[in-house]
């Protein structure tokens, strides 16, 4: 065990963890953020993924000292009021059905986003294919994903 303090949503957490300790059970376990969800433990689903210094990983393959001196952000940290642009369109097309992936694919399309404004059809299954929704949403994921990038292009500054 070791002292440790992790960045997650712009707060510090003083931890004494095992710096092997997959950073899902540091979040999840030891600062008590439920939002990340675990699938599968062996970074195949992506129910799993948080933004470490803005790119997606699988936190239950990420170790702790990966995330040590970076900031780590889950899907509470995205937005304190759900307002994010993708949270606003998942809820707008109602893309969940059980809901427990969707944090994951949330996480992950704020990333498609913002590495491709514009995506297409093509550029998202590519980019969504490593997460898995059990329930089959893909199509109302797309659809919110690109209803997201509209609504990023309107609410962003013209000149």
């Amino acid at each position: 065990m070791a002292k440790i303090t992790l960045n997650i949503n712009k707060k510090e957490y003083p931890l004494e963890a095992d710096p092997q300790m997959p950073l899902l059970w540091a979040i999840r376990d030891l600062a008590g953020l439920k939002g990340t969800k675990y699938g599968c433990g062996v970074a195949q689903c992506g129910a799993c993924v948080v933004h470490l210094d803005g790119e997606a990983v699988r936190s239950c393959v990420t170790k702790v000292s990966r995330a040590v001196g970076k900031q780590v952000v889950t899907i509470e940290g995205l937005s304190e009021t759900n307002s994010h642009p993708v949270q606003k369109a998942w809820q707008e097309i109602d893309v969940p059905q059980c809901g427990y992936c969707h944090s994951g694919q949330i996480m992950s399309a704020v990333v498609l986003l913002r590495e491709k404004p514009n995506p297409t059809d093509q550029d998202i299954d590519d980019a969504m294919a490593g997460n898995i929704c059990r329930c089959g949403t893909y199509l109302r994921i797309r659809a919110a994903i690109h209803l997201a990038a509209d609504e990023q292009k309107k609410a962003a500054p013209q000149g």
